[in-house]
């Protein structure tokens, strides 16, 4: 019997193999210091995160504090406390559209209130207060506190992105979105909408318009009328809490 002479094929199989273990080696490694890498960031960015809802709360807290200070101090000397003027407003359409004029049709697609029960942030400005005068039939709005802004945005939140509605599940969506204004989580983005800071706009029109549920026990049957003559329309001020909260 003599030995057979091992063929090129029976050198080079073990060789690939060799380098197919290497290469598959080396991704593994490199995707396990990926993954301590992410964690680390993760761990990084929870901290933060942390540390800024803190600052917020803190900042909410102090806020309610003076405005309880300012009142008692007017009431010692006999005097009304004024508090600021609000500028942020939750808009509801609550109306449909039909017989509505070019005007009132344009302004609710500009405010992007495009369906029954849609609900906005906006900023109070002289050209939007003159917009919702315009639209103030279809809507009903007033002052939200920052309860009716956190369960929103929790409850409801969407984001726009590339023009599609998706849930905000996870901080990286708002911070692959709004990262470049400083808003990487959810508390950043209820921040800069209820101080109405200086990214409002951008932070406003990533938030896909809120969809609300008809309210328990439905609208009252004066939906034609204004909220002061005890209809649904019009500036409910700060009764627009106990709506968003019967809506949502």
């Amino acid at each position: 019997m003599h030995s057979s002479v091992p063929t090129q094929n029976d050198i080079l199989v073990p060789e690939t193999l060799l380098k197919k273990r290497k290469s598959q080696e080396k991704a593994r490694a490199e995707r396990l210091a990926n993954q301590d890498n992410k964690k680390k960031a993760n761990k990084e960015k929870r901290g933060v995160i942390f540390k800024r809802a803190e600052k917020y709360v803190k900042e909410y807290r102090d806020q309610e504090r003076e405005k309880v200070r300012l009142s008692r101090a007017a009431k010692q000397d006999g005097s009304f406390h004024i508090p600021a003027e609000a500028n942020l407003v939750f808009l509801i359409r609550i109306k449909g559209i039909n017989k509505i004029a070019p005007k009132p049709r344009k302004i609710l697609q500009l405010l992007r209130l495009l369906q029954i029960n849609n609900g906005v942030f906006v900023r109070i400005t002289k050209a939007t207060m003159e917009m919702i005068k315009v639209v103030e039939p279809w809507v009903a709005y007033g002052y939200p506190n920052l309860k009716t802004v956190k369960e929103l945005v929790y409850k409801r939140g969407y984001g726009k992105v590339n023009k599609q509605r998706i849930a905000l599940t996870d901080n990286s969506i708002i911070e692959e979105n709004l990262g470049k204004y400083g808003i990487i989580c959810m508390e950043d983005l209820i921040h800069e909408i209820f101080t109405v800071g200086p990214n409002f706009k951008q932070a406003a029109n990533f938030l896909w318009p809120f969809k609300l549920s008809n309210p328990t026990g439905g609208f009252k049957t004066r939906k034609f009328k204004h909220f002061i003559e005890g209809g649904d329309l019009g500036n409910r001020e700060e009764h627009i809490n106990a709506l968003v909260r019967q809506m949502n």
